[in-house]
């Protein structure tokens, strides 16, 4: 919603408009200076304002979102941004490179479940259980396991640690995986929807086709 398109719309509408107003008022109604630049000011901060409100509300109604549900939506997301920054850099600190396709994998799909989410904020009712309880676990288990091996001495409580923590990790990124299915679930119903009209569509036509050369045969 407030992306550098929707900013730079704006700050392109109200700058020409701020221009105008002022040149009018000092040159057609012989006002003062000064009082020309505010009243040009006033007309620029406004339009921002204004065009900021409209773009808002469109972007509400195309989602289907009422301002408090957006509200709520931006602040957790918000909030899971900091945690898969903290996420990511503790994957990439982990020195054990026979999970680093694991590893990888699970920050993809975990930016991705966050992208789809900021770019279509309703489907964030679909993550939950990836915002709520999966993207912590990580974050935790990530950090946590850093911290173990970097302990100059290993012992071999140590290491079982870190093993469980590594299967632990790669079980959670399976589920993580579920979590990504569930946000495009409708997404993969309304492909297989299309497709069966696109079949049948098909088949009428071949049908019309047979229908059509049957009757010129006879």
């Amino acid at each position: 919603m407030n992306s550098f398109v929707g900013f730079a719309f704006r700050v392109l509408t109200a700058i020409p408009l701020s221009v105008s107003v002022w040149l009018v008022s000092y040159f057609a109604f012989d006002q003062t200076f000064l009082l020309s630049g505010a009243f040009g000011v006033g007309t620029g901060l406004l339009t921002y304002w204004a065009g900021g409100v409209i773009q808002r509300n469109r972007f509400l109604k195309k989602h289907g979102l009422t301002r408090r549900e957006y509200q709520y939506i931006k602040r957790n997301l918000d909030e899971a941004k900091r945690k898969l920054t903290r996420l990511h850099k503790a994957m990439f600190s982990i020195r054990h490179f026979p999970t680093l396709k694991q590893r990888m994998e699970f920050m993809r799909v975990t930016r991705r479940i966050y992208r789809l989410t900021r770019k279509e904020p309703k489907r964030f009712y679909q993550a939950e259980q990836f915002y709520f309880s999966h993207l912590d676990s990580a974050v935790e288990l990530a950090e946590k396991y850093v911290f173990l091996s970097s302990q100059p001495k290993k012992t071999r409580e140590l290491d079982l640690s870190l093993q469980e923590t590594r299967r632990t990790l790669d079980a959670l990124t399976h589920h993580v995986e579920e979590d990504l299915h569930r946000v495009i679930a409708e997404d993969i119903d309304q492909l297989n929807f299309e497709i069966d009209v696109a079949k049948n569509s098909i088949e009428k036509i071949k049908d019309s086709r047979i229908h059509d050369e049957s009757r010129r045969l006879k």
